[in-house]
């Protein structure tokens, strides 16, 4: 993953809707939740709910696949876990042997 997707995904999930949204998709599993049962659980307006599912569809953190009359929305697990990756691949990658030692000590 590079930074400026990284930095996009993180833009987008940093909306308290968007986040309560994606977390909500995110628990529902990978069979994802028709987008009426979204708006009943997160009790937000059909159009703000449009606008936030649509940002997250732009950045690659959620699916929508439909059904018949109905829409599933799912949250793409993949982008999820490269950007928790990218987040914690290289944490204290700088750290050296020495300092992590004198720490314990």
């Amino acid at each position: 993953m590079n930074i400026e997707q990284a930095a996009k995904q993180l833009e987008a999930l940093g909306n308290p809707t968007r986040l309560q949204l994606y977390r909500t998709l995110v628990r529902a599993g990978h069979g994802g939740l028709p987008v009426n049962q979204v708006q009943e659980r997160l009790g937000i307006p059909a159009s703000t709910l449009s606008h936030h599912l649509q940002k997250l569809v732009l950045n690659g953190l959620v699916s929508q696949e439909r059904q018949a009359t109905t829409l599933i929305c799912r949250a793409i697990y993949p982008a999820m876990n490269a950007l928790l990756g990218f987040l914690s691949d290289e944490c204290c990658i700088e750290e050296s042997c020495s300092g992590a030692s004198d720490r314990a000590a």
